[in-house]
């Protein structure tokens, strides 16, 4: 094994080729890359719009099982997984989500991979990267902006200010923003009313941003956005204030998607990045859908366990647009396993064949819940030098006896070479073509049984439960948009909404807080238990250790 280097220190190690190589073995046109620097791009529309003809590659989802503090590596396994699947003579193209500066600076770190399975270059895609978060973070404080404006000048639209619904957004976990009051200060800072600030990442246009197909589609989605309603609770949109052209303009070169590499030079697209635990936790369809057309083999992520990111890739982004994966990989750890069995992590590395039995409980509803969807699974057992082969044995009858194969890998040490194993186990699910892909409820079921089908089939609850108020949101919802599906918000830690509760919970109750439209993006945003779509940040912040050396280089970022 390498001896331990930081992620950074082998990202910077690495010889990335020059982007517009990488382009040219996608077949991209050197003028269609519009690069940012030698080693990202964006890759123009022009090109885009010229693969509409081209035959689909195959689709491969990399999801997880709960995430703990020991760490799975969802993301490291997307990319090492792609390495290797080239090393076996796939062409292939990774498809991730671009990091929020939120974690970055908080506690969940970045999201670049690891070790000897990254994507470069590191520093820059977990900090401004291309712009594309802060493009999004501005068009939606543009249209925050042109309500209060619109108000203030002469609200033609009659828009109450009691029942304005659009909040602020920044990229930094900031706590006190949660709740705030605005126009404060007299009749020339407008009408003093309560808001607050979500963080981009739970932002409808950055949805919007992620489910477009194209910059035309992206400008009608934003037009539906709904900012609040008039006394008589009719909706206003962002048609009606004239700020879906603007917006549109804002993010016109951030949709173009970025193009960059892995550290064996293999490409990747990384472009959106919505969390799975408050939003819809997938890449953008434009970016799947333009690596399916330039691969024979495209491999994705969608965030945290298979219970948030790949429920509502499979309901929500797949269904939306028309995608149809071949194969998934459920990615665990033997450490994560012990945590959900109840070890603490100061325990991790003393062998604990007890612990892992219990915590299996965790990884085997996943795999059930994927199977759910039709879709064929490896399990991938991302390996850390202190496994034990008795753990690992464990595991591996375990998925046997689910039906299912549980395959060691070691790129976070090795690379793709560490992952070939399972890339030959994924070529063979693919190439079966034993996929049979279907979403997990019907749109004609209504929006509250939608909600309790994925609290009782995916995360084994008894029932879901709402006070009057939402309840009669939810019938008011029922009559425009009952065809929508559902994306629950909820803590990424448990299949229930206690972050406490691992394993596997069973006839626990899910209860409902909070419902948003979002009618641009298409779904209905479920919000439960106590999760914040404003973070704050942790008593020792990831912040504390990042600085500028001498020579300019940063230091501290993983």
């Amino acid at each position: 094994m390498p001896n331990r280097k930081s992620d950074i220190e082998i990202a910077r190690d690495s010889n990335p080729k020059p982007i517009v190589e990488i382009g040219a073995e996608l077949n991209i046109p050197a003028a269609s890359i519009h690069q940012y620097g030698l080693y990202k791009a964006k890759i123009d529309y022009a090109f885009l719009n010229s693969l509409e003809e081209k035959p689909d590659g195959k689709l491969i989802l990399v999801t997880a099982i709960s995430p703990t503090p020991a760490g799975e590596g969802k993301t490291t396994t997307t990319v090492g997984l792609g390495d290797a699947l080239n090393r076996l003579g796939k062409k292939t193209t990774i498809c991730l989500r671009e990091p929020s500066l939120g974690p970055c600076f908080g506690m969940k770190g970045g999201a670049a991979g690891g070790g000897y399975a990254q994507v470069v270059p590191m520093e820059d895609i977990n900090l401004h990267f291309t712009g594309d978060l802060h493009a999004i973070t501005t068009a939606h404080n543009l249209l925050a902006a042109l309500v209060d404006n619109h108000i203030h000048w002469h609200n033609s639209n009659g828009i109450d200010s009691r029942r304005i619904i659009w909040r602020r957004v920044a990229d930094i976990n900031d706590r006190t923003l949660r709740r705030i009051n605005t126009g404060l200060g007299g009749t020339a800072n407008g009408i003093p009313r309560e808001t607050g600030f979500d963080l981009t990442v739970a932002s409808e246009v950055m949805a919007i941003f992620c489910l477009s197909e194209n910059i035309m589609d992206l400008q009608k989605r934003l037009a539906k956005i709904i900012v609040g309603y008039t006394r008589d609770r009719e909706p206003i949109t962002a048609e009606k204030l004239k700020a879906d052209g603007p917006m549109s303009a804002i993010l016109r070169d951030a949709l173009m998607p970025n193009l960059v590499q892995t550290l064996e030079n293999n490409p990747a697209i990384i472009h959106g990045g919505p969390f799975a635990n408050i939003a819809h936790g997938c890449n953008s369809v434009i970016a799947t859908k333009t690596a399916l057309k330039m691969s024979e083999y495209v491999v994705t992520e969608a965030g945290f366990g298979a219970d948030l990111g790949a429920e509502k890739f499979f309901n929500i982004k797949c269904r939306k647009a028309d995608l149809k994966p071949d194969a998934a990989v459920i990615v665990a750890t033997v450490r994560a396993l012990k945590m959900h069995g109840g070890t603490s992590k100061g325990s991790l590395e003393k062998e604990n064949i007890v612990a892992v039995q219990k915590g299996i409980t965790n990884l085997a509803r996943h795999v059930r819940n994927v199977g759910k969807f039709g879709v064929p699974i490896v399990v991938a057992i991302n390996r850390f030098s202190t496994d034990t082969d008795r753990e690992l044995k464990v595991i591996k009858e375990m998925c046997a006896e689910l039906g299912v194969k549980a395959v060691e890998a070691t790129h976070w040490a090795d690379g793709g070479v560490g992952a070939e194993n399972l890339a030959d186990n994924v070529i063979q699910l693919v190439e079966s073509g034993a996929s049979q892909f279907r979403t997990l409820y019907d749109d004609k079921l209504t929006l509250w049984e939608k909600t309790e089908e994925i609290a009782r089939n995916i995360y084994g609850a008894s029932e879901i439960i709402a006070d009057k108020a939402v309840r009669n949101q939810f019938q008011r919802y029922q009559k425009n948009y009952g065809h929508f599906p559902i994306c629950i918000a909820k803590t990424q830690y448990s299949f229930s909404t206690d972050p406490n509760l691992m394993g596997a919970p069973n006839h626990h109750v899910v209860p409902v807080r909070e419902l948003r439209l979002c009618a641009g993006a298409g779904f209905l945003v479920v919000i439960c238990g106590d999760i914040l779509t404003m973070p704050g940040l942790p008593e020792r912040p990831s912040a504390h250790d990042i600085h500028v050396n001498e020579d300019g280089m940063i230091e501290g970022l993983f």
